[in-house]
Formats: structure tokens, C-alpha cells, sequence
């Protein structure tokens, strides 16, 4: 780990953001845990640090900082610069649209495609969102899926699944913070196996579904997440094939499921040839979310008896 520079020319939060950006860059930092670039990240570090609006950066430009202040934006900067620290982990926050969430080390940082969908009721794929009476989240993590489910379907109850207890209690915390205990029910399970024989309208997952490959070259940013929630074996499938096989068992007549595969779009299909997959529209692309009705996985869960 290399030294920080000396700061002690910076005075106000314009002079501490193009350093921060200039730092940032030079480190060459991998960014996407909710921020675009060095710019992006830098913004939202120095509001939420000073705890200023998010929403509000040029009334402050020019505004000097204290040397407590001063201090504390510095921390935050070497652990994200020479530590390698997302930014989320630092703040202990994370967004997904205009949700907020608490997050730490224990769970990988929100960033599905997903909820863009399910804030949208997945519309035009359930015609009538107070007709679902239940959803399950699969490989919760934070929770930050099942409390948007909450949210857009409020007549149904929600399971949130996960294997890790460590992230079932980051899920609770959350859960506890949006008033939702009534409605989602934390479960500690590998997946289907605690569920017994319950059903849902919806299961909807975003599972590690990182390759071998790549996960031997994530920067260090993802590498301090946790490799239970990112590994999906050597072709990123294992834990996809696990939830295919077993959703037919726990979904209703005509129920739905959604999951994020991130790039193995291509694997998936020559894994399944038979399988007509629907490629849902984000804003990421219309190739990292599939859609699969119950009736198209029967055939997986049959061969699995």
C-alpha cells in the first residue's frame, strides 16, 4: 500500500473533489457498485461524509472544510483508494432506485436488474399485482429484492431465502427499518430445502452466477464482497441449474420465475436448448434477466424425481 498524498493545500469540497477524482483515476478503481466513475463516486462520498443532501453538491463547491471534517473525508478517502473499499461499505449504504439500504461486508452490495422490474408491479407480466398472494426471494442477501416485492405487491406475504446466516441478519435489519417484519419472513435455507411444500405466484432471484474464470480476475473491489454470494461454479450455472430444477415444485399454476444470470446468457441457453427463455428489457441490456413460466420448468423438476 502506497502513501497518501499530502492534503494539506485542499480547502473546500471543490478542492477535495478533484483531487478525489484525479486519486480515483490514477488508481485505476473498478466502480459499479452503484456509481458509474470517479466523478459519480466522489460525489456521493463527500455528501454523505460532510452529511450533506445527496441531492445537492453545487451550493457547497466552495464551502471550507474544518479540520475534523477534513480528517474524516481523508479516511474515507485512503480506505477507497489504497484499500480498495467500495464506497457502500464505507457509508454502510446502498441504493436501488429510491430505496435505500443498509449494507456491510457480510452481503454483496445491491445492484440487480430485478428491481427495476419489480418497482414496475413486472408489469406487463402480472396483469393485476394485488392478485399475488405470495413471492419468494431466493439468495436474499440484504433483503433489498424481497422488500421491494413487499412494496409492489402488498397483498402478498414474502419468504427471503438465504444461506448465510451473516446476510440474513443485514435482511433483518433491513426488514426491521421498513416496518416490514409482518410481511417477510426470513428463512435460513440452501435455497428450496427449509421450504417445504410451500407455493408462490413469483420466485425471483439474483444468485452468484460469477464463472471460474472470472472470478480469478474480479478487481479488488469485488473480491471484498463475499464469495459465497458471487461464485456460481465454473461455468457460473451451478446455483441457476439448482433453482430451475427446483421451482416448478413451489410455484403455482401459471406462476413466474425471474432470475439474473449477469453475461451467461449464451451458457445458459446451450444448457438448456430446450427451454425457450424470455429475455427481459432493463436498462442494462435484455440479456441478463430471463423469464420462465411453471409450466415451461415441469419438465426439469420431473426429471429430477
Amino acid at each position: 500500500m502506497t502513501d497518501f498524498p499530502d492534503t494539506g493545500a485542499l480547502i473546500t469540497v471543490r478542492d477535495w473533489l478533484r483531487f478525489s477524482v484525479s486519486q480515483m483515476n490514477k488508481a485505476g478503481l473498478a466502480f459499479g457498485h452503484g456509481n458509474r466513475d470517479a466523478w459519480d463516486e466522489t460525489v456521493y462520498l463527500l455528501l454523505k461524509t460532510l452529511h450533506l443532501p445527496l441531492d445537492r453538491l453545487e451550493p457547497f463547491l466552495d464551502a471550507c472544510l474544518t479540520e475534523e471534517e477534513r480528517e474524516t473525508v481523508q479516511q474515507a478517502l485512503e480506505k477507497r483508494i489504497l484499500e480498495r473499499i467500495p464506497a457502500a461499505y464505507l457509508t454502510h449504504e446502498a441504493w436501488l432506485g429510491d430505496y435505500s439500504f443498509y449494507v456491510d461486508e457480510r452481503v454483496i452490495i445491491p445492484r440487480s436488474f430485478i428491481a427495476e422490474l419489480v418497482i414496475n408491479h413486472l408489469n406487463p407480466w402480472i396483469a393485476e399485482p394485488e392478485e399475488v398472494t405470495s413471492a419468494l426471494d431466493l439468495c436474499t442477501g440484504s433483503g433489498c429484492l424481497a422488500i421491494l416485492l413487499a412494496d409492489a405487491f402488498p397483498n402478498a406475504d414474502i419468504d427471503a431465502v438465504d444461506l448465510s446466516t451473516d446476510a440474513l441478519a443485514v435482511a433483518e435489519r433491513n426488514v426491521n427499518e421498513y416496518g416490514m417484519t409482518e410481511q417477510i419472513e426470513l428463512i435460513h435455507s440452501d435455497l428450496y430445502d427449509a421450504l417445504d411444500n410451500r407455493q408462490y405466484d413469483v420466485i425471483i432471484s439474483n444468485p452468484p452466477y460469477v464463472n471460474g474464470e472470472s472470478m480469478g480476475n474480479l478487481p479488488a473491489e469485488y473480491r471484498a464482497e463475499p464469495a459465497l454470494a458471487l461464485s456460481g461454479g465454473m461455468d457460473g450455472l451451478d446455483i441457476v441449474r439448482r433453482i430451475m430444477s427446483g421451482a416448478a415444485s413451489h410455484l403455482y399454476p401459471e406462476g413466474l420465475l425471474i432470475m439474473e444470470i449477469g453475461h451467461n446468457r449464451e451458457a445458459l441457453e446451450a444448457a438448456f436448448p430446450q427451454i425457450s427463455f424470455v429475455w427481459l428489457e432493463t436498462s442494462g441490456s435484455d440479456e441478463y434477466v430471463c423469464m420462465l413460466t411453471r409450466e415451461q420448468l415441469l419438465p426439469l423438476s420431473a426429471a429430477m424425481q
